[in-house]
């Protein structure tokens, strides 16, 4: 798990919230998305791929977030 410290803070953060938020309106799609996968509705090979492609960067962010919030040294 090197490889998500080497990634730089801020590009991530940017890319996170826009590509986490993306399309603004009416709603973004990985809140819909999760909104699916708590209903357990989110079946279509479509739906899957789109939580995913819009909740990596997110989810990288946390990870990074995390381990410097335990001390890890940043890059």
């Amino acid at each position: 798990m090197h490889w998500i410290e080497r990634i730089p803070l801020g590009p991530l953060v940017i890319g996170a919230l826009l590509l986490g938020l993306a399309p603004f309106t009416p709603e973004p799609h990985l809140w819909q998305k999760l909104k699916m996968l708590a209903a357990g509705s989110l079946t279509r090979p479509l739906d899957i791929f789109d939580l995913f492609l819009h909740g990596i960067l997110p989810l990288l962010l946390a990870i990074r977030l995390v381990r410097l919030a335990r001390g890890r040294p940043a890059p």
